[in-house]
């Protein structure tokens, strides 16, 4: 139970990460077609043209496909009680690599963000490996 406080912490930061790639999706978008469409109900389905808007539309949609894992990973963890060791440094990991993802993507920075991308992945796994054994 000891390390329980702490993956919960990591899975709120989690939560925190994901507001705060919605915020930068959200504002370029709205900076880039006006607020009158960000109100709208966006029948077009277009996807933002400018390349900050892009990316940070890109960068969410990426956080996304992995945020879920994370979030099961944590609950397993806890649920198992081995929210501890390789777990939490994995972890750990998972969140600080998000958090360098995503101003590296905004920069437009290819080879270092593909890099903090596997390190992100390298957490899951560390994660996955301690949910087991």
């Amino acid at each position: 139970m000891q390390g329980d406080a702490a993956m919960a912490a990591l899975g709120v930061a989690g939560v925190v990460l994901l507001l705060v790639h919605i915020a930068a999706q959200v504002t370029s978008v709205t900076r880039e077609r006006g607020s009158a469409w960000n109100a709208s109900p966006r029948d077009e389905g277009s996807a933002p043209s400018g390349k900050f808007a892009g990316r940070a539309d890109r960068a969410l949609r990426n956080f996304q496909e992995t945020f879920p894992a994370f979030v099961l990973l944590v609950a397993l963890l806890m649920l198992r009680d081995r929210a501890d060791g390789i777990g939490l440094l994995g972890g750990l990991i998972w969140l600080a690599a998000r958090m360098v993802y995503l101003p590296l993507y905004l920069a437009g920075i290819p080879n270092l963000r593909t890099l903090v991308w596997l390190a992100s992945l390298a957490g899951l796994m560390l994660m996955a490996v301690r949910a087991v054994y």
